[in-house]
């Protein structure tokens, strides 16, 4: 099909309509509107009724783009200009995309189409204000489908004024058909240049320069998680968001609990929002401003405004999903107004990564902890094989502990895109004039990018920016491509340098690491559909909230155990009673510390129990409705001792592991405060968060009274036993929590197996002592009896009995015996998760 108009008897009064107002197009007009106005225009008919903000506008069509070209004849001189297009060759491309823009762009308008937009602009600004603020954007008719965004590859121009300004912006529009990049792009995805029109969407602008804007997507960008939304914000117009010229605010929604009207906000990351970009009184529409210190260190929305987006995301999603038939996650810009104060969605259209992946196959990158060889440099994102003879289970997470002397300090870190490793030889390049000395293969290293490096990135095995957050351009774009990515990394282009050989890791949570040299690194992929389902419940032992959405997607029946001290100690840093009792804390050093880390909390305490309840929340949130049971802190004197500002409230013990932790502390008055934060965090993700899935467990009590006695204090502080359906389990780990099983059986709802301490007291063996090393073995007769007892005791009483150890994750025989003795549930370690499910399965027969 050419741009060459059908008859005019042969088309509708809409289809050849010059001008449409967006009340007047839905979804089923992108061939005449452009997805972005076509999508503006269902919201506006569908969504506005049910609260969804959107500004009103008008788009030029499908039918004025062609029109335009055909009137002029421009298609023949573009058709002999692209004969000998050569994509690949960045100095062709450029030569031939600069011909075809100077050649729109000289060529007047028709005066039909000059006069048709000028009175839709009047009446606009009859229904605003005299030379009414307007964004003006491009629209191609086949963008926004499910498998191609076309995110930013034609132009948006902000802030235009005055009837010779929105008609030049169109102009300029139109002209942009043929960026550099949609060029390219439209090559990518296969389509016809000449099968594709431009219109023109003319959109009252929202006061965002003087509040915040951003980005909002309905699914996990990394993950493919579809319960929770991500929010981004920062300060001024949005676009800076969009190009990854900022760090912003990142929020995290679930969805199912939103819905439910609970205040499900289960995760707030802070971003340094260092430039706004605001109205320009010059020549120029739009600049960037410096944002004060103060507004850089607190967030750009409150609780209630990203509850009110978390909200319109899901009607937004709900709705398109409905249209179309199929799950439709969605991508949605937002601003706010500072005038009015009022938010508004100014754009949405479907996700286009996550979405079209394969469900069915789990692929896992690793690096490898031997050193050995074996890890190949990754293609185009995708990663190399692993090495031969690798004995790494599927899906092991590396370990920061085990790793630390054999994996080299990361050069730069940042906001992982993707889960896969790359490696190659960097390539810095600070501007885009310069990107024809990239070379297929390397690794981009650049300050931020936009539409136009993208006739490179699609060549390029990884990608690293200064800037940008996970939903800006490069971001997108990587992980469309498959490429992996490194975004905000802060001073990258400083630290690397090009021709330096790189390993790229995004799987090793969100923070993204560059590390020097081509470290090897294992890829396996699983297919799910292939795996057996057992009686016996296979759970999952989980630490880091920021790996819990990627864990949720291996096959499994909940959490066996949460393990806070993680969030503690990564996420809190800092030990509960220095918070409580900040004014006293002694050392100065320390004080200051907290005060910079706390900076955004005035009520200490809050901000412990603001961050344990986000890491619980997120774990919650990634397993509903599914059980996940969170330890209550099992931290020893001496690790206690190692947070921030903990020595001043820690004893000095000769035997931690034997001494003040666990069900001890809860009660006593030396920690009961900081228990008090414990329960408030898991009281907010139950009551605040609707995520009741949580169990709570109790480790190290050493008694039935002393069970009891926590109880209590429990329900002081809001955690009553019974009342939500909160039930309370208890750690069975030592050999009086096996021999008194009844009496405990009667004061907790449920039991879960900690074989290595219950090794431990059982044998007599320090487990952290290389000298009785050898003697330590869960599978030892005394150990296997004490469990069978507490198995037995459990069931007598119709209690719930698990095991979270190690041993069953190392001993296929020892998950053998558990399963024989009528275990309820087996939790493991992520990696052991899938070959233990088939040892399962085998003794179930």
């Amino acid at each position: 099909m050419s741009t060459v108009i059908k008859e005019t008897s042969k088309l509708t009064t809409k289809e050849k309509s010059l001008i449409l107002w967006f009340n007047e197009i839905g979804i089923n007009d992108i061939q005449l509107v452009g997805g972005k106005n076509a999508s503006l225009g269902e919201m506006i008919q569908q969504l506005t009724p049910k609260g969804v903000n959107v500004p009103m506008g008008f788009a030029t069509t499908a039918y004025a783009y062609r029109y335009f070209i055909e009137s002029a004849g421009l298609e023949a001189q573009l058709r002999e200009l692209f004969a000998d297009l050569d994509v690949d060759n960045v100095n062709n491309l450029r030569e031939r995309g600069k011909k075809a823009r100077s050649l729109l762009i000289h060529t007047p308008f028709p005066a039909e189409l000059r006069d048709a937009i000028a009175q839709a602009y009047q009446t606009l600004c009859q229904q605003y204000y005299v030379d009414t603020d307007v964004a003006v954007r491009s629209s191609a008719t086949a963008e926004d489908l499910p498998d191609a965004s076309f995110a930013g590859q034609q132009e948006t121009y902000l802030n235009v004024t005055t009837t010779a300004g929105v008609l030049a912006a169109c102009h300029k529009c139109f002209a942009s058909l043929f960026t550099d990049r949609a060029i390219s792009y439209r090559h990518i995805k296969g389509f016809d240049h000449f099968n594709i029109a431009l219109a023109v969407g003319v959109q009252k602008m929202v006061r965002s320069d003087l509040a915040s804007a951003g980005v909002m997507f309905t699914i996990e960008t990394e993950t493919g998680f579809k319960d929770a939304a991500l929010i981004t914000a920062a300060y001024g117009l949005g676009e800076n968001v969009v190009q990854g010229a900022v760090n912003p605010d990142e929020y995290y929604v679930f969805k199912p609990t939103l819905k439910a009207g609970f205040h499900s906000i289960i995760d707030k990351k802070l971003g340094s929002k260092e430039l706004k970009m605001v109205y320009d009184d010059g020549s120029k529409f739009t600049k960037n401003v410096l944002v004060t210190t103060s507004e850089k260190n607190k967030f750009a929305l409150t609780d209630d405004e990203i509850l009110q987006l978390g909200r319109w995301a899901c009607l937004i999603e709900d709705y398109y999903s409905q249209v179309h038939g199929v799950y439709t996650p969605m991508d949605i810009e937002w601003a706010k107004d500072g005038i009015t104060n009022e938010l508004f969605v100014v754009q949405a259209r479907p996700e286009t990564v996550q979405s079209q992946k394969s469900q069915n196959v789990l692929r896992n990158y690793r690096l490898r902890l031997d050193g050995g060889q074996g890890g190949h440099r990754g293609q185009g994102g995708q990663g190399g094989q692993g090495g031969q003879g690798s004995n790494l289970s599927p899906l092991s997470p590396p370990s920061p502990l085990s790793s630390q002397f054999l994996i080299p300090h990361p050069l730069v870190t940042g906001r992982a895109v993707g889960s896969a490793i790359s490696q190659g030889k960097a390539r810095v390049i600070s501007e885009v004039s310069k990107i024809d000395q990239f070379q297929p293969g390397e690794v981009l290293v650049t300050d931020r990018t936009d539409p136009d490096w993208e006739p490179i990135m699609k060549r390029a095995s990884a990608i690293i920016t200064n800037s940008g957050g996970r939903t800006c351009h490069a971001a997108i774009i990587a992980r469309e491509l498959g490429v992996p990515a490194i975004v905000g990394c802060g001073n990258a282009t400083e630290v690397i340098k090009t021709g330096q050989e790189v390993t790229v890791s995004c799987a090793e949570g969100e923070e993204g690491k560059v590390y020097p040299g081509l470290l090897p690194f294992d890829v396996q992929e699983v297919a799910l559909e292939d795996l057996p389902r057992t009686r016996t419940q296979i759970l999952m032992n989980v630490g880091n909230p920021q790996e819990a959405f990627s864990l949720s997607a291996i096959p499994n029946d909940g959490v066996g155990l949460a393990r806070t001290e993680f969030i503690i100690a990564n996420h809190i840093q800092t030990h509960p009673m220095a918070l409580i009792k900040y004014d006293q804390i002694e050392d100065q050093f320390v004080k200051e510390k907290i005060a910079q880390i706390t900076a955004l909390y005035d009520d200490k305490p809050q901000y412990f129990v603001d961050k344990l309840a986000q890491g619980i929340g997120r774990i919650a949130a990634a397993f509903y409705p599914k059980p996940v049971i969170v330890r209550m802190s099992d931290f020893k004197s001496n690790e206690y001792a190692n947070l921030l500002g903990g020595r001043q409230f820690e004893p000095k013990e000769e035997n931690p592991m034997l001494g003040w932790r666990g069900a001890a502390r809860y009660y006593d008055q030396g920690y009961r405060e900081g228990f008090a934060l414990e329960c408030q965090a898991i009281k907010r993700v139950r009551e605040e968060m609707g995520l009741v899935n949580i169990i709570p467990m109790i480790p190290f009590c050493r008694t039935p009274d002393e069970g009891r006695l926590v109880l209590a204090e429990m329900a002081k502080n809001g955690l009553k036993q019974g009342e939500n359906g909160l039930q309370v389990y208890v750690m069975c780990e030592l050999p009086n929590n096996v021999i008194m099983a009844e009496e405990f059986a009667e004061v907790f709802d449920g039991f879960s197996i900690g074989s290595n301490d219950l090794t431990q007291l059982t044998l007599g063996i320090d487990r952290d002592s290389a000298l009785v090393a050898r003697l330590f073995d869960e599978r030892s007769q005394g150990v296997k009896r004490m469990v069978k007892m507490a198995i037995a005791a459990a069931k007598k009483h119709n209690r719930k009995i698990g095991i979270c150890g190690q041993a069953p994750s190392d001993y296929p025989e020892f998950a053998q015996f558990l399963v024989e003795q009528g275990i309820d549930s087996i939790s493991l370690n992520p990696d052991s998760v899938l070959k233990t499910m088939l040892e399962v399965a085998k003794v179930e027969g």
